[in-house]
């Protein structure tokens, strides 16, 4: 039996890429389903192509193959297209088109002139990168879809049971320790997101994880001035590190687009984040959508707050130790990758596989 801590993103598709080999599979969520104290909630998150790194280029696209079959698995649509954008001096749009053309991967580089004809909501003063397979992930949809099916397909999912450490057996098996039942599993893998800092230890698994950093982040959302317009995602990088994407629900029942920093978080831990807005991040998107995007209203109709658990180099951990299997952190970028990061923990929990030298706990 192969027990899965944590039901975010990443636990979910792991328990359903297990269950849907076959395999007995215990999910064990210290909340409920679906809920908002992590980094797996939310209707928006982008899903892209354009990265600086030939190797999420070709994760990138054997993602979206595995999210259409997540997609046909569960009858849920999870991933919509709407194209994406890179723009600003720090971005580089020339560099990363030259890995996109070199991976066979539709692109196309245009001047601030010809990106403004045909996106008139932004303004842009340099070289943008356009590339059509691009869009958004629901992270809501897709936690509940993946644990849907794979309490279907015959897999176990307690929720509202926190593991508090684990203990190994004389017959190698793990005896899980929680403030409910016990559970007893041939190999753990441990999906817990943010918690993971805190919880390594009192698991005992023996290989050191890399440093990590759990960061409060603000994401804020702006009303469209023309509710019928074409938006699509986005990543900026110039004075600013910044994203944006169409809100979904997250941003109220008009249309609105989703936009914040991907760095300057605030330090925290899982249990001790305040959710409170850090103005400063505030008033710097706002700024920038005011100067950048005319397209929207500039002033804020939502905003909340998620947590990055981040590695000095943004590479994900993905990795076997002894009988435990650490999957994730995602650094902040890892939503994209959610079925194939289920499918690669899978492998791993399996024996199948051993782990990707940029995702290994030794690298």
């Amino acid at each position: 039996m192969i027990a899965v801590i944590g039901a975010g993103l990443m636990g979910a598709a792991t328990a359903w890429q297990l269950a849907r080999q076959g395999h007995e599979v215990t999910l064990v969520e210290a909340y409920g389903i679906g809920h908002k104290s992590g980094s797996s909630h939310g209707s928006s998150r982008i899903y892209r192509r354009a990265y600086a790194d030939p190797l999420y280029v070709r994760l990138t696209g054997e993602a979206r193959e595995l999210w259409q079959e997540l997609e046909h698995d569960t009858g849920a649509q999870l991933l919509r297209l709407t194209g994406g954008l890179d723009f600003g001096a720090g971005r580089d749009p020339e560099g990363i088109a030259d890995l996109l053309a070199a991976a066979a991967v539709p692109h196309e580089l245009l001047t601030a002139a010809e990106a403004t004809d045909r996106w008139p909501q932004f303004r842009f003063d340099g070289p943008v990168l356009h590339h059509p397979d691009a869009g958004t992930v629901d992270a809501d949809a897709t936690v509940a879809a993946a644990v849907r099916r794979a309490a279907e397909l015959g897999a176990r999912v307690l929720t509202g049971v926190r593991v508090t450490g684990a203990d190994i057996r004389a017959d190698g098996r793990v005896e899980l320790r929680t403030d409910g039942p016990t559970v007893v599993a041939d190999t753990v893998v441990v999906a817990s997101g943010a918690w993971l800092p805190q919880l390594a230890a009192p698991l005992g698994m023996v290989k050191p994880l890399p440093p990590l950093q759990v960061t409060q982040q603000q994401v804020f959302h702006f009303r469209r001035r023309d509710p019928s317009a074409n938006w699509p995602v986005f990543v900026h990088k110039d004075e600013l590190n910044l994203y944006g994407l169409p809100s979904g629900s997250d941003g109220g029942p008009l249309p609105a687009l989703k936009v914040a920093q991907h760095d300057e978080g605030t330090p925290t831990t899982a249990d001790t984040r305040t959710g409170t807005i850090d103005p400063a991040s505030r008033d710097k998107v706002t700024a920038w959508v005011e100067r950048t995007l005319p397209g929207l209203d500039s002033t804020p109709v939502a905003e909340a707050s998620c947590l990055y658990t981040t590695t000095p180099d943004e590479d994900f951990v993905l990795d076997r130790t002894g009988p435990f299997v650490v999957v994730s952190p995602c650094s902040g970028h890892g939503a994209k990758f959610t079925p194939l990061i289920g499918a690669m923990a899978a492998d791993l929990a399996l024996g199948r596989a051993a782990p990707h030298p940029r995702f290994a706990l030794s690298r």
